[in-house]
């Protein structure tokens, strides 16, 4: 379902894959995060990092009754708190939705698939 944004020369729509890969690439920008990691694979108890052209597959965005909801999945760096981490991201994820499309993001919940060193 994709985001019509309204302006007064026309409209504009946004695809989710589009919103999936700011969001991630948003993400990415935090501290302590090493990278994002695929929601649908899981070998092995090995969570796959993804790489920057891959984004939008670490990135699930629901629309919900209540709102926009935005699942990332995340690898964190070891040795950072990881609840500092999750909390960093989803300040920046919905400041940056918000910043770029006006975009209110109601939830973003934070899976941590796995930690790996730096």
């Amino acid at each position: 379902m994709p985001i019509e944004l309204a302006y007064e020369k026309g409209k504009v729509h946004v695809s989710d894959q589009v919103v999936a890969v700011l969001a991630g690439s948003a993400a990415l920008d935090c501290y302590g995060l090493v990278g994002m990691s695929s929601r649908k694979q899981f070998k092995d108890g090995i969570s796959e990092l993804l790489g920057r052209e891959n984004l939008s597959r670490g990135v699930e965005i629901r629309y919900e009754p209540d709102g926009l909801h935005i699942d990332l999945y995340i690898i964190v760096s070891y040795g950072t708190k990881i609840s500092e981490v999750a909390h960093n991201v989803q300040n920046r994820v919905k400041y940056v939705l918000n910043e770029v499309f006006g975009l209110k993001v109601d939830f973003v919940n934070i899976i941590v698939q796995g930690v790996r060193g730096a």
